[in-house]
């Protein structure tokens, strides 16, 4: 599924830009209503997860919704049909999103849910630098075609499908509580059994998201250096590489170093590619800073997933993640749509300033909470 979504979101910036006419507060809109889409959903799906005890076929429903977005990008005559799909694509992530998450919790043991978490994110990123590398090559062999390479992204997505659907089978576990009464997890009293510990993550995540603005301003940086069209997807490829490499590294020392000292690490690389990003005029530049922006997300990603999964209770851990993907998420359009607004209205360097900004605040708000308790992770 990934190979299917990177072909199309390493080109949609440039096509929505170049084709259709948006423009970059246009763009950065799009896409912080879209990656807020899906955690909206995941609160749903996650809670849903947990109160019918099933995980994969919530996940299949939700990789088949995905699939079937794609052709909506190859025929989008309009911005709006474009923003019809995204949204279309993004809510069939948040239906698979949490399920899936909490069902890596549910198969790992708890002192191997860092590396666990580290592996599926490197894997999965496995899938997003070859999506960028078939786009750069369909683009060469089709002379620019931005629909050509839409339509071929529609493959790798059925089969994606098809793979869950019959070769994943419901761990037997996942169903050992059945015999309980089940209850509703959105509800007040769900929502602070959670605990106080679990919602200093989310707090943590929401504030990070403000740093964490749409990767597609990498790929309009990118245009800006002077690289060819056809190969601006290599930008993905390149972050997606670095990412793939550090998440399962990252993940393993997850599970034996503080997650607080991990994730300032993580937040100080962050502000060095915004850095790199904002003086990027040359593609040298430019790469590098791709290459940190993609070793930050190996460091983080994992971990704030492994972080929830500690803190929250097994029964709940679908609900878990979906609220915690819910506030990112909802920050993530705030910060898109800011990114996109200071790119037009200030200058591209002035967005990853900003951006950096946000992660001294992040770090800041983490000191904080570790001098309040040296017992957390």
């Amino acid at each position: 599924m990934d190979v299917s979504s990177e072909i199309i979101h390493s080109l949609l910036p440039m096509f929505m830009f170049a084709s259709l006419g948006a423009s970059a507060t246009t763009i950065g809109f799009i896409e912080g209503i879209a990656e807020a889409t899906a955690p909206v959903v995941k609160v749903f799906s996650g809670a849903l997860s947990d109160y019918l005890r099933n995980r994969k076929w919530l996940a299949v429903a939700g990789y088949a919704l995905g699939a079937l977005s794609k052709p909506l990008f190859a025929m989008a005559p309009t911005i709006g049909v474009v923003v019809t799909a995204r949204v279309i694509d993004r809510i069939g992530k948040g239906i698979r999103g949490a399920p899936r998450d909490a069902l890596v919790a549910d198969v790992t043991p708890p002192h191997l849910r860092g590396a666990a978490y580290g592996l599926r994110q490197s894997l999965d990123t496995v899938g997003a630098f070859l999506g960028p590398l078939l786009a750069v090559g369909i683009m060469l062999a089709g002379s620019d075609n931005y629909r050509l390479a839409f339509w071929i992204a529609v493959l790798p997505g059925l089969l994606a499908v098809a793979l869950l659907a019959i070769g994943i089978e419901e761990p037997n576990h996942a169903h050992d509580t059945e015999g309980t009464k089940r209850a509703n997890p959105i509800r007040w009293r769900g929502l602070i059994e959670l605990g106080s510990g679990y919602w200093w993550i989310v707090a943590i995540g929401a504030v990070f998201s403000l740093a964490r603005f749409s990767e597609a301003f990498l790929v309009l940086r990118a245009m800006q250096s002077g690289v060819p069209t056809a190969l601006v997807p290599l930008v993905m490829v390149a972050m997606n590489v670095v990412y793939a490499l550090c998440a399962y590294p990252f993940g393993k020392l997850a599970d034996r170093v503080s997650h607080t000292r991990l994730l300032i690490g993580g937040l100080a690389v962050l502000i060095a590619a915004d850095l790199a990003l904002a003086h990027g005029t040359h593609w040298g530049l430019v790469v590098v800073g791709v290459a940190l922006w993609g070793m930050h997300m190996g460091m983080t990603q994992g971990l704030l997933a492994t972080m929830v999964a500690q803190a929250a209770p097994a029964d709940a851990r679908g609900t878990a993640f979906g609220f915690f993907n819910l506030f990112s998420g909802g920050v993530t359009l705030l910060s898109s749509i800011l990114a996109g607004a200071i790119w037009d209205r200030v200058n591209p360097a002035a967005t990853f300033y900003v951006g950096a900004g946000f992660c001294v605040a992040t770090i800041l708000l983490l000191a904080s909470v570790r001098q309040r308790s040296h017992t957390q992770p």
